[in-house]
C-alpha cells in the first residue's frame, strides 16, 4: 500500500496541468486514506497547501508531521519547507533557529545544502546578509571547480565579522 500511495502522491506533484486548488483536492484525497494523524498525510498535505500560498495553513501540518515522527528522507524536507513557511509568514527568527538545528544533526542531512540556502535567506529576512553570504559562500565552496580555499576563507571571514 505505501509504494503505490508514494506513488500517487508523486504523480500528483508531477502533474503540471493542475491547478492549485485541483492538486490540494487530489493531495488530501489521497492522503486520507492513511490513519488520522498519520506524518507522512500530514506533510503532504502542508505541502499542498504551501505550494498553493496557503502558508498559514501549511505551517500546522508541517509541525504535526514533524511532532507525529517523520523518515529520515522526509524529516528534513518538512524541516526546511516548514522554515521557508515561517520566513514567509514573518517568523524567520524562528526558521533560522530550526535551520540551524537541522544543520547540526549528525549524520548530516542528504539535504544539507539545501537547508543551508534556507538558513542564508531566514538570515537575510532578520537582517543578517553578512552572516547569510558567509552561509551562501561556505555551502558553495566545496562545489566549486577551482578558488575552493579562497571562497571558503572568505565565507570564514565574512561569518567572523558576524560573530
Amino acid at each position: 500500500m505505501h509504494d503505490d500511495w508514494a506513488a500517487r502522491i508523486e504523480a500528483i506533484w508531477d502533474d503540471d496541468a493542475l491547478s492549485d486548488e485541483s492538486r490540494l483536492e487530489r493531495i488530501d484525497a489521497v492522503a486520507a486514506e492513511r490513519p488520522a494523524g498519520d506524518p507522512l498525510a500530514l506533510f503532504e498535505r502542508g505541502g499542498a497547501r504551501d505550494a498553493a500560498g496557503l502558508e498559514a495553513d501549511a505551517a500546522p501540518l508541517y509541525r504535526a508531521a514533524l511532532d507525529g515522527g517523520l523518515d529520515d528522507v522526509h524529516r528534513p524536507q518538512a524541516v526546511i519547507q516548514l522554515a521557508s513557511t515561517l520566513r514567509n509568514l514573518g517568523l524567520a527568527d524562528e526558521a533560522v533557529g530550526m535551520l540551524r538545528a537541522e544543520l547540526a544533526r549528525r549524520p548530516a542531512s542528504p539535504l544539507h545544502d539545501e537547508a543551508s540556502a534556507f538558513l542564508a535567506l531566514a538570515l537575510v529576512s532578520v537582517g543578517r546578509e553578512r552572516e547569510a553570504a558567509s552561509v551562501a559562500l561556505r555551502t558553495l565552496a566545496p562545489h566549486l571547480s577551482r578558488y575552493t580555499c579562497s571562497v571558503a576563507s572568505y565565507a570564514e571571514e565574512l561569518g567572523e565579522d558576524t560573530a
